[in-house]
């Protein structure tokens, strides 16, 4: 192994473990962006991010085909910012890229739309064997030696799959700094698939995308009461079994969190925080981003977190 650093990346990037994912910034069909939400609202839940101390913002070249990063990049440009976002998109493999150099120019377009000259993670956004990954990842080394991304990471990888990334990656003296996969108290695969310790064993930081379990987690829903957008209402997640079923840990939830003066969202992101991950939970507004950052600056206690652990071991 090659002798560069191996801290987390949060330490690296000198951020706090926790971000905020905008899939929904610009996604219209997805997630209803322009009914309920727009512009206005978004660019009120980054200022506040941002204000409340979380730093980065994971988006991608597909989210709402480029329109999530425009819309970054416009906020960017528009200046008053209570601090410098750290940001982090990813590569979509498509089988017609054949070339690696499809990756260099997906993140020239990815740094025009964002009106960067370089971002500070750049991930390879699914695994699939076409193109071959093992060229991908020679890329995604040259965008690092390039200068156009501080560090890079995969999304979606199992444990062998990250594993072999690790090991091309550091025979090119380049770390990788990351996995982002689902991961939740609902959603527990990554600990039994292997991909959490793996991370842990290489010093790679597991990235928690859909943290909330998508909303399941916050309170707000049950039997009878779905959420909007096709990614929830058609999701076997929101299906009435689940939402009767999830009752019972969102109690669990509301009584540690009135323990702490916390919400039930903010203690399942404070669980993830003690499993050493770094979860990046969406914001469609300055409200929901203010109740994201609630979940830094305290801690569950062992027996709190043990309870969550056996309340959700059925989900796994």
């Amino acid at each position: 192994m090659n002798g560069y650093e191996r801290a987390p990346l949060a330490i690296r990037l000198g951020i706090e473990p926790l971000g905020v994912g905008a899939w929904a910034w610009g996604t219209r069909r997805l997630w209803g962006y322009g009914s309920g939400y727009g512009l206005a609202e978004v660019t009120a839940a980054l200022h506040e991010s941002l204000a409340a101390g979380v730093r980065l913002v994971d988006t991608a070249e597909i989210y709402g085909n480029g329109e999530s990063e425009r819309i970054i990049g416009s906020v960017l440009r528009e200046g008053g910012l209570p601090a410098r976002p750290v940001l982090a998109t990813k590569f979509a493999p498509y089988p017609y890229r054949l070339s690696p150099r499809s990756l260099l120019s997906a993140l020239d377009g990815s740094l025009r739309r964002l009106g960067v000259e370089s971002v500070d993670l750049y991930q390879i956004h699914w695994y699939s064997p076409i193109p071959p990954p093992d060229r991908l990842l020679d890329a995604l080394a040259e965008a690092v030696k390039e200068g156009k991304a501080r560090h890079v990471g995969v999304s979606n990888y199992g444990a062998e799959a990250m594993r072999r990334a690790f090991e091309r990656l550091d025979a090119r003296g380049v770390p990788l700094a990351s996995n982002q996969v689902e991961y939740s108290l609902l959603h527990r695969t990554p600990e039994t698939d292997g991909t959490l310790e793996a991370c842990r064993e290489l010093n790679v930081t597991l990235i928690a995308y859909s943290p909330l379990a998508q909303g399941l987690l916050t309170g707000k829903y049950g039997p009878g009461s779905r959420p909007p957008g096709l990614v929830r209402r058609l999701g076997r997640a929101f299906g009435e079994r689940n939402l009767r079923r999830v009752q019972p840990v969102v109690g669990i939830l509301r009584e540690i969190g009135e323990r702490h003066g916390k919400s039930p969202a903010q203690v399942a992101l404070n669980w993830l925080l003690a499993q050493g991950t770094l979860p990046i939970p969406g914001a469609k507004d300055a409200s929901q981003a203010r109740q994201n950052a609630g979940a830094l600056g305290w801690s569950l206690s062992p027996e709190e977190k043990e309870r969550l652990d056996l309340a959700t071991l059925g989900w796994r």
